[in-house]
């Protein structure tokens, strides 16, 4: 028997085809919605619903990644060369029945193409987003046209590190970047969203003093950092070298292999010389995920307290204390509940928020030597 090929072209029409008919959905309600609104305030509305679907497309990508589905359909960017798992029916049954808690299941296979399914509408709207705004430019309206072509361009991408997800066979680093890409591409929509926001109402960013400018960089750098090292963490499987908090394995510095927990470009499971992981090498990656949770944690508490003092930046204040309490439970869960499925998702969501939120702050703000007592707490007598 012939192995499948890793890469199958011949669904492509019916998959684009797909693509447009579940994208006509949203786009259909949004025009609904926003039909009589002005030209920018739909193109913001529009970049708010596609900056929603992302997010809810890097929630089912780790829905997809924690399910062990990555693999459902071993080819890509179809299901054994076909558009839907239903065309696949009999090679997905023939590899269940070879292997019925392998990586090719019928439900894994389902999870792993509408995971597909998801990104490539987000794809269609993005195409339709960066042509009406490049169509609203040239009638005169004050809007950029690189933000959008940059995201198109940035989901492509994304694309590319999808498919290298599944025919490189869940290769840790390339899985870790599809997450950080993902995380990237919502870093993106949100500046574009905020751009909107400013040509439509002709507002400018708040003034606030290089100090808090300085705390917000420094905890979307910590937190992007954070993200990177807890993607390491899921596409290791290292969540469960750790079953006990705030200690692990009953100690406060338990054995640890650094040199080869990370080793970036190896296969799944083992070294770059080819021999398994061993277990010390996962108690480092996940305590090392661990020890930065504990800077990211004091750093957002700091920003969150200091916002308070900054009016236009109060309510991204309070979303990231609430936020960050998630962060913590959900880590939480992950560790003394033996990472079920619920928190596991949530935490991933939890720091995708996170990073949407320090990026809106980030974008609605400035730095103003001449506003230095802005960051000072209500209340405060200094």
């Amino acid at each position: 028997m012939n192995p499948q090929p890793l890469y199958d072209l011949s669904p492509v029409l019916h998959l684009m085809l797909m693509s447009i008919v579940v994208a006509l959905g949203p786009l259909s309600w949004l025009w609904l919605r926003n039909k009589n609104a002005q030209p920018v305030r739909r193109l913001q509305a529009l970049t708010l619903l596609v900056l929603f679907l992302t997010f809810d497309l890097v929630m089912f990508g780790a829905f997809t990644r924690l399910t062990d589905s990555g693999l459902g359909c071993p080819d890509w960017p179809g299901c054994y060369g076909n558009a839907s798992p239903t065309g696949a029916h009999a090679e997905i049954s023939k590899a269940q029945e070879a292997m019925p808690t392998g990586p090719v299941t019928h439900s894994k296979a389902w999870i792993e193409m509408i995971h597909r399914y998801l990104a490539m509408a987000i794809g269609v709207l993005l195409v339709t987003l960066t042509a009406a705004t490049w169509l609203q430019r040239r009638r005169g309206s004050p809007v950029s046209t690189w933000w959008p072509a940059v995201t198109l361009a940035w989901i492509c991408l994304q694309g590319a590190f999808g498919a290298l997800t599944v025919t490189m066979k869940l290769f840790p680093a390339i899985v870790t970047l599809h997450l950080l890409a993902g995380i990237v591409l919502l870093a993106l929509l949100c500046r574009q969203a905020v751009a909107y926001e400013h040509a439509y109402s002709g507002a400018a960013r708040a003034p606030i003093s290089p100090a808090a400018r300085a705390w917000l960089v420094a905890a979307a750098a910590l937190l992007w950092l954070q993200i990177a090292l807890g993607g390491w963490v899921s596409t290791n499987y290292a969540v469960l070298a750790c079953t006990e908090f705030p200690k692990c394995q009953g100690s406060w510095w338990p054995g640890m292999d650094f040199r080869e927990g990370f080793e970036l470009w190896r296969e799944l499971g083992r070294t770059a010389a080819g021999e398994y992981l061993t277990f010390a090498a996962l108690t480092a990656i996940h305590y090392a995920h661990r020890l930065l949770a504990y800077a990211v944690f004091v750093v957002l508490a700091w920003v969150a307290w200091r916002l308070r003092a900054i009016e236009p930046l109060r309510r991204q204040g309070r979303w990231i204390a609430g936020l960050a309490l998630l962060q913590f439970a959900t880590g939480l869960s992950n560790v003394v509940l033996d990472w079920p499925i619920v928190a596991a998702v949530a935490h991933t969501g939890g720091a995708a928020a996170l990073l949407v939120v320090l990026t809106w702050a980030l974008c609605e703000s400035r730095a103003d030597r001449t506003a230095p007592a802005r960051l000072k707490p209500q209340g405060s007598s200094a």
